[in-house]
């Protein structure tokens, strides 16, 4: 599905700018038009851990003129074996500052907005009101569907990408466009199911082969070139160096993005309550927001088997990963 461009192009191109995007400039999709486009642009990455390190790194080549990071941890030693945009010398420090200062150090051109703080049901739509486009690189069920919610409720695209062992998996979620996330997971899997990468691990380089992903989505996405992954879910088996590509089709009875009067009603209110931990205690019945299990057989049988990372095939199939 071809898309207009996201964002306006910029006025123009510094001479320093030329230079440096020279190989952006001569590609005949990309041009001058696309690199304005892209500096004019403003992407906020959600989390810069495995798969925000390279998506900022790569963003910040790429040309995009304003990149905000969300993130309130630090790093830690154990990061350093994917999380690539910091190094053995921050190991203390604001995750968010050290990956600022890896980009400046990347691109002194790109415009760096840090927000310190945990991604909450309360901040989620003023922060993400002041971009065009959203790389999801979140490590846990609440905040990936937190931000679900908030770009369907504030019509912004994001690229979603998850990593789990060898397994990856990556696409473009845009309701205007088509399905939402949880049209493909309607609900998150039970507390304790599904393990995390802490408790599971995850091969390191995996991170930049989805990020690598991610990036090429936003830019093809802000640029409107190509065929952007809107409606289907990419693959990756690093184990069996396969990609494959599975259909992805809006649900008419999603909570969030349905369009029943319910659902639209649901919209108005707000991010789910049920994204956030900490609001989660605090909700009362009648305000619930994830859905029962009233799909279809094969979607049921489809959830049950699924989480933010690749399905595998043969004996594996049936394995539930965990977020990246």
């Amino acid at each position: 599905m071809s898309l207009p461009p996201l964002v306006e192009p910029a006025a123009e191109l510094t001479v320093d700018e030329v230079r440096r995007y020279s190989r952006h400039l001569i590609i005949p999709d990309v041009g001058m038009d696309g690199q304005k486009r892209l500096k004019n642009a403003k992407v906020l990455c959600v989390g810069a851990g495995g798969l925000g390190s390279p998506a900022l790194m790569y963003l910040a080549a790429a040309g995009v003129g304003t990149l905000g990071i969300v993130e309130f941890d630090e790093v830690d030693e154990s990061n350093l074996q994917r999380q690539i945009i910091h190094s053995q010398a921050d190991i203390g420090r604001s995750k968010a500052a050290s990956a600022r200062d890896s980009v400046l150090g990347i691109n002194p051109y790109v415009n760096v907005v840090l927000h310190e703080e945990r991604l909450e049901a309360e901040n989620v739509l003023e922060i993400f009101g002041q971009y065009d486009l959203i790389v999801d690189g979140t490590d846990n069920f609440a905040t990936r569907y937190l931000v679900n919610d908030a770009c369907v409720l504030l019509n912004k695209p994001y690229v979603w990408g998850s990593i789990y062992r060898f397994d990856g998996q990556a696409s473009v979620f845009w309701s205007e466009y088509g399905p939402c996330y949880r049209c493909l997971y309607p609900e998150p899997p039970p507390p304790g199911m599904v393990p995390s990468c802490a408790e599971g691990g995850v091969l390191g380089v995996l991170c930049a082969s989805i990020g690598s992903i991610q990036v090429t989505e936003a830019i093809k996405v802000l640029a409107g070139v190509g065929d952007p992954l809107v409606g289907r879910l990419m693959i990756y088996d690093a184990l069996e160096m396969q990609y494959r590509q599975v259909k992805v089709r809006k649900d008419p009875n999603c909570a969030v993005c349905g369009e029943t009067d319910r659902h639209r009603a649901h919209r108005l209110r707000g991010p789910s309550a049920a994204s956030c931990p900490r609001r989660r205690r605090r909700r009362r019945p009648a305000r619930r927001s994830l859905p029962s299990s009233s799909r279809s057989g094969s979607t049921t049988a489809r959830t049950s088997t699924s989480s933010t990372s690749a399905s595998r095939t043969s004996t594996r199939s049936s394995r539930s990963p965990a977020p990246g």
